[in-house]
């Protein structure tokens, strides 16, 4: 590392989705001679993450956005407004060459007090529409990835640029071979992934065992099924693989994977575009969201990059007979795939942190 390295502040946090990617960017980071910084809530789940990584952070208070009535409506700017004057205390001091966020609600009095303070600050929306706590933001940022074309027309002229969302580079290192050990599977029948997210989807682990006898006859079933969802009557159905979540062999498992089935959260559908994983996608209903995933996911489909199947239409013939015309055209998605400009993430965003670095006024 040289005398004088730069130094990047990253943050973003309150889900697993706000972090993750900050963490794929740690090695591009390191290898390029930033010192980096993490700034986050005091107890959020961000702080947990990155505490494998050995890498300084700073916390301050936030609070939460809503578009509801609630009574932390009336204490929670307060405690913006108090986390704006820690981070801006911090950055201070510390004069970051840029600053790197990954949305979620602490990142708004990080990236506001860096926005005030002069510092670069690239923003990342992971939705096509962007969320509450980025439209804060952006009016800042000196520039905004985004994961979908269609969020260039909804961002200021000249700011928003396609990059894709990072992901682990370790999860292109997986082994088929290893994958169908851990299963108990054979090399005879192709493999479904199916995958809620990191909590699971009741309304997706129903819909998949419903269909389960019709999907056993032609493929094999491992599936992600989250926290204390595991069917313990289907666990000796021969073909069927049930874990609540996987960590260091979700790489073998998407190794091993023909094609899967997904909830529609922006981070979780980047990963199955860089592993070139073809894909049926359940998007959260907008009776329990504010339709992002729904958005994500038609862009996916334009882009023809999955299946899109609503969960208010979802019944088991439509499911298996989806899941048969996915895999038995499978590789004109891997040919759409193929095209995308979203495959080398890490690279050009990357550029994007570097130029914004060096050219610090």
């Amino acid at each position: 590392m040289s005398e004088n390295p730069k130094r990047i502040v990253l943050t973003g946090g309150g889900t697993a989705g706000h972090v993750t990617p900050n963490i794929a960017l740690l090695p591009a980071l390191m290898k390029a001679g930033y010192e980096i910084t993490y700034m986050g809530s005091y107890d959020g789940i961000e702080k947990r993450l990155i505490e494998d990584y050995e890498i300084p952070y700073v916390g301050v208070s936030t609070g939460k956005f809503r578009r509801y009535l609630d009574v932390k409506n009336f204490t929670d700017p307060v405690r913006v407004l108090q986390g704006y004057s820690e981070a801006k205390k911090f950055l201070k001091e510390y004069k970051p060459d840029v600053v790197f966020s990954k949305g979620g609600f602490v990142s708004v009095p990080v990236v506001l007090a860096a926005g005030h303070l002069g510092i670069p600050c690239i923003i990342h929306e992971s939705d096509m529409s962007p969320g509450l706590a980025n439209k804060l933001c952006i009016p800042v940022a000196k520039k905004v990835c985004c994961n979908f074309p269609e969020t260039l027309k909804l961002m200021p002229a000249n700011k928003a640029v396609v990059t894709g969302s990072p992901i682990r580079s370790e999860l292109k290192t997986g082994s088929r071979e290893q994958g169908l050990k851990l299963c108990g599977f054979t090399d005879q029948k192709p493999v479904i992934l199916v995958t809620g997210g990191s909590q699971g989807a009741l309304s997706v682990n129903n819909a998949v065992r419903e269909a389960l006898d019709k999907l056993l006859q032609d493929f094999q079933v491992v599936h992600l099924c989250g926290k204390d969802k595991v069917d313990n009557l289907l666990l000796d159905k021969e073909g069927y693989k049930q874990f609540e979540y996987v960590k260091g062999e979700l790489k073998d498992i998407f190794a091993m994977s023909d094609i899967v089935i997904s909830r529609a959260g922006a981070n979780a559908i980047c990963e199955l575009l860089a592993l070139k994983k073809p894909n049926i996608l359940i998007p959260l209903p907008t009776s329990r969201s504010r339709g992002d995933q729904i958005l994500n996911a038609k862009s996916f489909e334009a882009q023809g990059f999955s299946i899109v199947v609503d969960e208010d239409d979802m019944t088991t013939d439509l499911l298996v007979d989806k899941v048969h015309e996915l895999y038995f055209s499978r590789n004109s998605y891997l040919d759409a795939m193929d095209q995308s400009g979203q495959l080398d993430s890490i690279k050009t965003i990357m550029e994007i942190i570097n130029e914004a670095a060096e050219n610090k006024e």
